[in-house]
């Protein structure tokens, strides 16, 4: 009997072994300038910069941790609430340019914006305002809470639905950035609305999600693409994103598609109305959509870094990094063109820009200069404090 040749493996050549893969480049620190911040920037920003970039642990240091219920704006706009708990009983509104102060602001925005400044859901503002949040995120199409989706005329079913529908996602949103995000409540109604979302995205629809009405494309009645407002509510919720993997990447590759040129409308009933709410793509395709509003681009680079998208995506860490590349040698930014600074005249934006009450001088460079800091540590890049 033949015997097969044996392999003396002290001899033998491993050639036919896979060299493992080079592991990827440790990514750069992000150099954060919380020294100049400590100098120029409002005890908001200050206090954020601390507690949200630099880590600070303000358990030891009360006065610190106070820094936020000092800042003026953040004081009148708390006690410009209402004695129900709202503030002027409208939930998305957004002050005119011309107000004085916040004239008109919605009670959503208003809590988001307190949280923005650095305030505590406990606070008693947010405390008052967390009956009427909660109650939004009842599944019903009760008129009396349509706020300022309601009026005057009969309530049409189809119009009631939707404002109800808004309502409910963004009080969600407010609610998980509060640090909700472990109530059954809010987690219920997440539960329902990622739903929504996930049966949407898997079915067909998604595909060819608009239809001719007229001379006109809408969006089907029965399309339900994610909202700027569910996006947020995720973005504040990690461990339930963690739960639903993979609806989440259904919904990475919805927001990294390329976005429609058509006005986001959709067919209700017999009406069509504006949606302005949905995301139907990348609302950052290129540098001129940043450069456009600088202010935007940073509120969507951060909300996709919080719900872990912006490593995934090379395009947004270009830009990112583009944004980065405009600060000075003390790591303060600057504009790209020109020395304005950052406006916007977007309504989703309202609650976070500008957080600073002066733009005259150095104060303009703020807003930006902390917000670079912090999506930098939502997307994980070590931080060198300077």
């Amino acid at each position: 009997m033949t015997l097969p040749p044996t392999t003396n493996l002290d001899t033998e050549p491993v050639s036919e072994l896979a060299a493992p893969a080079p592991l990827p480049p440790a990514p750069l620190p992000v150099r954060f300038p919380i020294t100049w911040l400590l100098e120029h920037a409002s005890t908001a920003i200050r206090y954020r910069a601390l507690a949200d970039v630099a880590e600070v642990d303000f358990t030891a240091d009360q006065r610190s941790a106070a820094f936020p219920y000092t800042y003026r704006p953040a004081l009148l706009l708390a006690l410009s609430q209402g004695l129900d708990g709202t503030w002027s009983h409208t939930m998305l509104t957004v002050p005119s340019p011309r107000a004085a102060h916040f004239e008109g602001v919605g009670t959503i925005n208003a809590v988001r914006r307190l949280l923005e400044y650095g305030w505590d859901k406990d606070s008693p503002p947010l405390l008052q305002a967390r009956r009427i949040l909660f109650r939004l995120l009842a599944e019903d199409d009760d008129p009396e809470f349509l706020f300022e989706f309601g009026g005057k005329a009969a309530p049409d079913d189809d119009l009631v639905h939707r404002g109800r529908a808004i309502l409910r996602e963004a009080a969600a949103a407010a609610l998980a950035q509060a640090g909700y995000q472990g109530d059954p409540r809010l987690r219920g109604a997440a539960r329902r609305i990622l739903d929504r979302i996930n049966d949407f995205l898997r079915s067909p629809l998604a595909e060819k999600p608009w239809m001719r009405v007229g001379n006109q494309h809408v969006l089907a009645p029965e399309a339900a693409p994610p909202s700027i407002h569910a996006l947020t509510m995720l973005a504040y919720m990690p461990l339930f994103c963690t739960e639903h993997a993979e609806v989440m990447d259904r919904i990475y590759a919805w927001v990294s598609q390329a976005q429609p040129r058509q006005e986001i409308v959709q067919l209700l009933g017999r009406r069509i109305a504006t949606q302005a709410h949905l995301v139907m793509g990348d609302q950052l395709p290129h540098r001129n959509a940043a450069d456009a509003d600088v202010a935007r681009a940073l509120v969507w680079l951060e909300l996709m870094a919080r719900l872990g998208f912006l490593k995934l995506n090379e395009n947004w860490s270009r830009l990112f990094d583009r944004f980065l590349d405009d600060r000075d040698a003390d790591a303060v930014w600057h504009p790209h063109k020109g020395m304005q600074a950052v406006k916007t005249v977007n309504p989703f934006v309202w609650p976070m820009f500008p957080l600073e009450q002066e733009l005259a001088g150095d104060e303009r460079w703020t807003d930006v200069t902390f917000r670079l800091g912090l999506i930098a540590r939502l997307a994980g890049r070590p931080i060198d404090l300077v």
